[in-house]
């Protein structure tokens, strides 16, 4: 895998590479842990890279709270001179979002990587152009996975990898290195979210956030990027954007895009943490 294994805060943190500004990678899902490793691997020579695993399912449900105080557990346990980049992919975009909104001072910088939606328009939009995609052989294989996999965690991995050709445009490879999958998890924390968008805490809460921050994404990536784009600068107006034509959801394992993304990725990190 590449990194060592800690627990000094209260989820297991990988970590690569000894030296450097640190940034801290943040998974999606919710609840599909481990496959930022390619990205961490990437970063190791020039950065220290913390991958938390993101909490699983419990005794009491998941919220986005719960989320943030566990990554402000792995922010303490590992500070350092000066303050972390965070760098989410889809749901873990949205968390790196959550948590500079309550927790401002101690973030050094955001990137925002295939970044998930805030508003009911730009969920619309995403489950148009996904819709669009699939075909009846899809839906029929999908809607089959109920009764051949009847462990939630199973199917829901089943089901990324059925969609996964939907959110991508041509991949060097499909194997996502993901360590485990938290069905129940992933409805928890998604529910939640929604509730705080619903009830008017996110995006609003954004307006709080001044660290530098950028969105990449692909423009083939089902997510609207130009949507949640306009979206999020309502709020946060400093916000940078870049896109990729030839790119999914997953710009480091598009063969067009994958070079690139690491060169822009590499340099706004270090011009931002210098």
């Amino acid at each position: 895998m590449g990194g060592s294994v800690s627990n000094g805060a209260s989820i297991q943190v990988r970590e690569y590479g000894a030296s450097g500004p640190s940034v801290v990678l943040l998974h999606g899902g919710p609840g599909a842990a481990g496959y930022m490793a390619p990205v961490a691997r990437q970063l190791a020579d020039s950065f220290r890279v913390l991958e938390p695993l993101q909490r699983r399912r419990g005794d009491e449900p998941l919220t986005v709270a719960r989320h943030i105080a566990d990554l402000n557990d792995v922010v303490e346990s590992y500070r350092g001179p000066t303050r972390p980049a965070l760098v989410g992919h889809s749901w873990g975009a949205m968390l790196a979002l959550a948590y500079a909104a309550a927790h401002p001072h101690t973030v050094g910088a955001l990137v925002l990587i295939g970044c998930g939606t805030f508003d009911t328009a730009s969920r619309d939009r995403m489950q148009e152009i996904i819709g669009q995609r699939m075909d009846d052989s899809l839906r029929k294989r999908l809607e089959a996975l109920a009764d051949e996999l009847p462990d939630p965690d199973e199917r829901l991995g089943a089901m990324g990898k059925l969609v996964l050709p939907v959110f991508s445009y041509d991949l060097t490879h499909t194997s996502q290195e993901i360590e485990s999958y938290d069905a129940r998890g992933h409805h928890e924390t998604w529910q939640d979210m929604v509730r705080l968008q619903d009830e008017g805490t996110y995006p609003q809460a954004f307006s709080a956030i001044h660290a530098p921050a950028i969105m990449l994404h692909g423009t083939v990536d089902p997510h609207p990027g130009g949507m949640i784009r306009d979206n999020l600068r309502s709020y946060i107006p400093h916000l940078e954007y870049q896109e990729w034509e030839r790119c999914g959801h997953y710009p480091w394992l598009e063969e067009a895009a994958h070079a690139e993304f690491f060169a822009v990725l590499r340099k706004w990190l270090t011009k931002q943490l210098d």
